[in-house]
């Protein structure tokens, strides 16, 4: 009876965590008076990683496929130190340019 028991809260808490990782954004009108309809997405979080639209993902509610980077780059702007024309930002939010050697070199 006890393994039974612990079973039942082994899948409850693991239907729990799968439900907090998702969620619904209710339908809503734009300023210029676009609707944009309501969707699932995934909790807000620091990272990219498990986005529905970071490539190597799929979206479990529509099928399609992720097409974004999992990390982002911009263009350096007034950045003297940079030998690099691009600025990555990583999964923990850090930002950085390779340097000559090679080497991710953080920006402060």
């Amino acid at each position: 009876m006890k393994k039974v028991f612990l079973f039942i809260v082994f899948l409850f808490a693991a239907a729990n965590s799968f439900a907090q990782s998702t969620v619904y954004v209710q339908g809503y009108t734009k300023s210029n008076g676009t609707y944009v309809q309501g969707h699932h997405r995934t909790t807000p979080n620091s990272t990219r990683v498990d986005n529905y639209s970071t490539i190597g993902n799929r979206n479990p509610y529509t099928g399609t496929i992720g097409t974004k980077p999992v990390h982002d780059y911009r263009p350096v702007t007034n950045y003297s130190n940079s030998q690099s024309s691009t600025v990555y930002t990583g999964s923990r939010g850090g930002t950085y340019y390779i340097n000559s050697n090679g080497n991710k070199t953080y920006i402060k």
